[in-house]
């Protein structure tokens, strides 16, 4: 999980990552994001920024060099108008940008693809329930979709001999709005949270994904297993990395990935985890972004930033202004991380037009919020999940620099040297 702030941020009005943060929406207000759409496959309309009715979107390149985050929408997805498909992607490595500009690319294609050959044989077979809607496909088969497609992304990668992802790879997490049904599917550390109103009408974010580290217990279990090896090194104590069975590297600081290939054989998968949630009238929206906001804000304070703010179109961007400030107050050694941020809203009406303060008047007592995130939060983690491991001092073949970033030095893969650097 991301480091999140105190209790008394999240829950309480004084001191809260708002008003330390001393960013105030209007200064961002000035101008919209110029739209790029792209009228892709069945109509759909393709987004990489900017904002629509129903989204906002924005990323922002931090402080370690080429921006490896991607992010789209596509509205109207294969053709249908109340569906959307989101997705943001977090490169890693010495080609992580292209990477992830490649799953996005691809990605939504394979799986409009994979929906339209559904239909085609449900009408082939005449396999349809009487009503039931051609154009929607049935929960029952969106795991075995999303599972093939995220399968196929990666074997497209694998041969792609334009990009050496055998040191580079990315994470994806990736929704699709499908009427009043939420469809998930998450590879690695980026994070989906879910805006809803609990008693008395509060605020309460709902967290959609697991942060698929390699100290969840599962994925330690997997891991292990394939002879793969995590540790967290001593200057970074909350960070556990996998490494190889044999060599103290590269240091992969999650437990699946798009690309990676020197450590699909030690454990690291690009098998999605994919999750389901009916939205119901409490419901307001849903944020999804890459593990630099998650770093810096809770997800009570990603809802309420976002809830509190003006005019729709800006929450994105407005976000990542806040997260910057987190970063420099919270990390002020540390070089910013990229980040990528779509916000999904539900509804015509505009939630964002209560200010902050009419948002946070109504709170719940921590009793309350603590029994509402066991009844609504599938993917919240007990310490029982969390496996335990040792520090390491020192790691005799890799170097951690001031940044945070492990570097592997040069070895020999099928006689071409290369460096290997993995982003904390």
């Amino acid at each position: 999980m991301g480091t999140c702030c105190s209790k008394e941020n999240q829950l309480g009005e004084k001191g809260s990552i708002l008003e330390e943060s001393g960013v105030e929406d209007r200064e961002y207000e000035i101008n919209d994001e110029d739209d790029q759409v792209t009228i892709v496959d069945y109509g759909a309309r393709m987004r990489m920024q900017g904002s629509s009715k129903f989204i906002s979107m924005y990323t922002q390149q931090g402080k370690k060099g080429t921006n490896q985050d991607a992010m789209t929408v596509w509205e109207e997805f294969i053709g249908q108008k109340d569906m959307f498909f989101c997705g943001v992607f977090d490169g890693h490595g010495p080609y992580g940008h292209r990477v992830s500009r490649l799953v996005r690319e691809t990605l939504p294609w394979r799986l409009s693809s994979a929906i339209k050959m559904f239909q085609v044989n449900s009408i082939r077979y005449n396999d349809r329930n009487p009503g039931e809607d051609d154009h929607t496909l049935p929960l029952s088969s969106w795991e075995a979709t999303f599972i093939k497609c995220f399968k196929e992304m990666d074997e497209e990668l694998s041969v792609d001999a334009s990009i050496d992802s055998f040191s580079s790879g990315s994470t994806a997490v990736t929704l699709v709005k499908q009427g009043n049904q939420l469809i998930i599917a998450n590879l690695g550390d980026s994070r989906a949270v879910l805006c809803t109103r609990g008693r008395n009408n509060q605020l309460i974010p709902v967290q959609l994904t697991i942060d698929l580290k390699p100290n969840v217990a599962s994925e330690a279990q997997r891991i292990k297993s394939c002879n793969g090896r995590i540790f967290a090194l001593a200057e970074e104590p909350d960070i556990y990395r996998i490494w190889l069975p044999d060599e103290d590297c590269p240091g992969l600081a999650m437990a699946r990935a798009f690309g990676d290939f020197c450590l699909k054989d030690y454990g690291l998968i690009s098998h999605p985890e994919v999750s389901y949630r009916r939205l119901t009238n409490n419901d307001e929206f849903v944020v999804l972004a890459t593990d630099g906001i998650w770093d810096v804000l809770s997800n009570h304070d990603v809802i309420r930033i976002v809830a509190s703010t003006r005019k729709r179109s800006m929450a994105a961007k407005i976000l990542v202004k806040y997260a910057v400030r987190a970063w420099k107050n919270k990390y002020p050694s540390s070089r910013i991380d990229d980040i990528a941020v779509i916000c999904l809203f539900f509804k015509n009406r505009s939630l964002l037009t209560r200010s902050f303060s009419e948002v946070s008047r109504v709170s719940a007592n921590q009793t309350e919020m603590a029994e509402t995130y066991s009844e609504v939060s599938r993917a919240s983690l007990h310490r029982s999940e969390i496996a335990t491991f040792p520090h390491q001092r020192s790691i005799p073949k890799c170097h951690n620099d001031p940044q945070g970033v492990i570097t592997m030095r040069p070895r020999l893969r099928n006689s071409t040297s290369y460096q290997h650097v993995v982003q904390a």
